[in-house]
């Protein structure tokens, strides 16, 4: 019962969002085509509910051949290949509203362990892999509040020097496993609208630990 209501308010929520949110997504859609390399969308094979892989929606922040260049599939702060109007997009989580469309179609749902590209999926601890997509996928979720900072994070261990895939592999990726881990036994509608809320908040507080507030038994991170 709980997952079909929950297919249904992701349903309800995806279409009256997108209606709602038309007047700030159509400047958008219009800036990017004018700004950039001048395309909007920008695709790509995610993994998703049972592993399987499924196409991602995102606002186009990074120029379209990114993947080869300098970096690699890893993004810092201050990206040179981040377009114009890439920084602001990603910084606001904004670029992440297109997403709404997947969750339309059923790939995603609103709340859920944010989909990952196979490389990084692959990195995870292999009792992760096999049951973090259990769930779908979502446009939002704990791992991805409490990791709300990764891109500052890897900016500041490439500056040291280090091997930024590494840290991902042995410090994001398990702990964000065991958080995800931890959503699956907690799951409800209670918990969801906690996350969406604690979601909004952090967006404009970026430093607020509320999230251990309001899930106390909810592992701390560990750097």
């Amino acid at each position: 019962m709980y997952l079909l209501f929950k297919r249904l308010a992701d349903i309800i929520v995806s279409v009256v969002s997108l209606l709602i949110l038309a007047p700030l997504l159509i400047p958008i859609m219009i800036g990017l085509k004018l700004t950039g390399e001048g395309y909007i969308w920008y695709k790509q094979e995610r993994i998703g509910y049972k592993n399987k892989p499924f196409l991602i929606w995102k606002f186009a922040t990074m120029l379209k051949d990114s993947p080869n260049m300098s970096g690699g599939v890893m993004t810092t702060k201050r990206d040179p290949r981040i377009t114009p109007m890439g920084g602001f997009l990603r910084k606001s989580k904004i670029n992440e509203l297109p997403q709404l469309i997947n969750i339309l179609k059923g790939d995603m749902s609103v709340v859920g362990p944010r989909p990952v590209m196979r490389i990084s999926f692959e990195a995870y601890p292999k009792d992760v892999q096999e049951v973090i997509y259990n769930v779908k996928p979502g446009l939002t979720g704990i791992g991805s509040i409490i990791f709300r900072d990764e891109e500052e994070l890897i900016t500041e261990v490439k500056n040291r020097g280090e091997d930024t895939w590494a840290f991902y592999a042995d410090k994001i990726y398990p702990f964000k496993g065991e958080v995800e881990k931890w959503y699956q036994k907690h799951e409800s509608f209670i918990v969801d609208v906690k996350i969406i809320c604690i979601t909004a908040w952090v967006i404009l507080n970026s430093s607020s630990e509320i999230v251990y507030r309001w899930f106390k038994d909810l592992p701390r991170r560990p750097f």
